[in-house]
């Protein structure tokens, strides 16, 4: 009796073959220490590209809000950027500080990243890359665009700006 190559049978698609985990990107914290995104498996991320001088920024305090809310489910992870309007022109002491007094941060803060464009961080390569998050494509249109990813690392969707961190849109999910 012949046997079947059941690989034959069903050939992976670029999607399938290109596709990464979320698990095995670098990223820095912003005191310039490694982050391992594994240590989050079993609970959600919301990735967020966050500002200090942006007309979005009170959503920091929703954002630490959302972080006490769901800690067993939800890890929140804010990624400084200054691509938008140049809005976060800090270097990471000031942006931590400024975190800190006027919002109480305490969800974890990365290093300062490029989100869009040709030095775009690899984790937003993932974020927005259907061929890399297996879901869909899109692009970052401003600071506190949010993309949530599940508990086993897959991308669930993403929310402009307008999309206020504690909505029902987010917080179904959790």
């Amino acid at each position: 009796m012949k046997t079947i190559d059941k690989a034959k049978l069903s050939p992976t698609t670029s999607s399938e073959s290109k596709r990464q985990s979320i698990y095995d990107i670098a990223i820095n914290s912003i005191n310039g220490k490694p982050i391992s995104l594994s240590e989050f498996k079993g609970k959600k991320i919301l990735f967020v590209n966050v500002a200090s001088e942006c007309g979005f920024t009170k959503q920091y305090k929703e954002l630490q809000k959302l972080s006490d809310r769901y800690p067993d489910e939800l890890v929140v992870i804010g990624s400084p950027c200054n691509q938008f309007g140049k809005q976060e022109p800090g270097d990471a002491s000031q942006i931590q500080e400024f975190c800190e007094l006027n919002f109480s941060v305490k969800f974890l803060l990365t290093e300062k990243i490029n989100v869009k464009g040709s030095k775009q961080h690899p984790l937003y390569k993932w974020l927005t890359s259907k061929d890399l998050n297996g879901n869909k494509s899109s692009s970052v249109k401003w600071n506190f665009q949010k993309y949530l990813v599940n508990d086993q690392g897959d991308l669930i969707n993403y929310y402009f700006s307008i999309t206020n961190p504690m909505s029902s849109r987010i917080t179904k999910h959790l």
